[in-house]
């Protein structure tokens, strides 16, 4: 009876191999690549962040451009649709930017005058309402024109300086845009990014899908398809309803009488990226032009009218029906979110707030709530 043949000796691993099967090691290894990763980061931020941005204006066209091929237009004349409208609305921009950072200055230089206009209306209010037997309103009148000194400060020490600067400082400004590596580079840079992925955004992804390992790659398109869903239609939707809430604030205030009106209503749609802030920053200068102005309670009244309306009209109308399919939020977790956003990194974490939650919730959705864990138990 013959012997059975040995079994084939296991395959002898190198150094680097066995080092590489303790957790630690990896661990290390991740923790100095990320930071190099970071240092490197630092380094190349500029270019990080005009590849990111042209990278938004490719993902925000890429849906009015696959509508085009749809009706059987090319891609490439697609593309140049979109740069064109994309040149249009940044020229209307930057003239209407002009008109109103003149009016934003003027608007807050005169709102110092109004505090005191403002003082003699709440003494008027303070004492018919302390005639009819209203009582502790010693304090409110102190506390309602330290407030609003606080806000035209702040207001005046962060905008003006910038506002001024931008008006009277054509010739440093041209020579910026002229020079190597000036604004007009830079922009003409990002346009050249966004043209390239326009035409070839499929591929693009595809090559940064390619990165990942083949195994992860199903479910990295999943999460970027969330990711698209929650933040790209949450973005979409937002530009369209602060957009709105602009035209609709100066309008409105352009009826009324109310002077600077346009420089408001920028405010209100600009701030209004963040929802339900934009109504709050602009309705408050608002007031107070108003109360300058004969028949100044009517004008507020109206004034008041005007925001209430726009946000009633956003909170019950626009954003029920361009968000409800990407973030279909609570107003009250919308609310906690924007809280939570500005205590953590103040305006910008108050942009990030709601698009993130929004992820978060689809990614529990998909993932979370499926699972053995949420179904069985731990």
């Amino acid at each position: 009876m013959t012997p059975s043949p040995p079994p084939p000796a296991a395959p002898s691993l190198n150094a680097f191999q066995y080092a590489w099967r303790s957790p630690w090691v990896r661990l290390i290894v991740f923790l100095i690549a990320g930071y190099l990763l970071y240092r490197l980061s630092g380094q190349i931020r500029t270019v990080i962040v005009d590849f990111a941005v042209a990278f938004l204006i490719a993902y925000l066209a890429n849906p009015l451009l696959n509508w085009l091929v749809r009706g059987r237009v090319k891609r490439g004349l697609g593309v140049f649709f979109v740069v064109l409208v994309f040149l249009g609305l940044f020229t209307l921009a930057g003239a209407l930017l002009a008109t109103v950072s003149g009016q934003l200055v003027t608007l807050i230089q005169k709102l110092p005058e109004q505090i005191g206009t403002l003082g003699d209306t709440l003494d008027r209010a303070t004492s018919w309402l302390s005639s009819k037997g209203v009582t502790g309103l010693d304090g409110t009148r102190a506390s309602i024109i330290e407030s609003a000194q606080e806000y035209v400060q702040n207001l005046g020490q962060n905008l003006v300086p910038i506002l001024q600067q931008g008006l009277n400082s054509t010739g440093s400004i041209l020579s910026g845009l002229l020079s190597i590596g000036g604004v007009l580079g830079q922009i003409l840079l990002i346009l050249l990014l966004s043209i390239y992925l326009m035409l070839d955004y499929s591929r693009v992804n595809a090559t940064l899908l390619g990165v990942f390992p083949r195994p992860w790659q199903p479910r990295v398109l999943e999460v970027s398809e969330l990711i698209g869903t929650a933040v790209g239609g949450y973005v979409r939707g937002q530009l369209v309803i602060a957009t709105f809430i602009g035209v609709f604030v100066w309008l409105g205030l352009m009826i009324v009488g109310i002077p600077s009106a346009a420089a408001i209503g920028f405010l209100a749609g600009a701030f209004n990226i963040v929802p339900y802030l934009g109504p709050i920053i602009g309705a408050t200068p608002a007031i107070l032009l108003a109360l300058t102005m004969p028949g100044a309670l009517l004008k507020i009244i109206f004034v008041i009218v005007v925001f209430v309306a726009a946000n009633q009209i956003e909170g019950n109308f626009l954003s029920p029906y361009i968000l409800s399919k990407t973030t279909d939020l609570h107003p009250v977790t919308v609310l906690l979110a924007i809280l939570v956003g500005v205590g953590l990194l103040g305006f910008v974490g108050a942009l990030l707030a709601v698009p993130t939650v929004a992820l978060g919730k689809l990614l529990m959705q998909k993932y979370y709530f499926t699972s053995r864990i949420y179904t069985e138990g731990p």
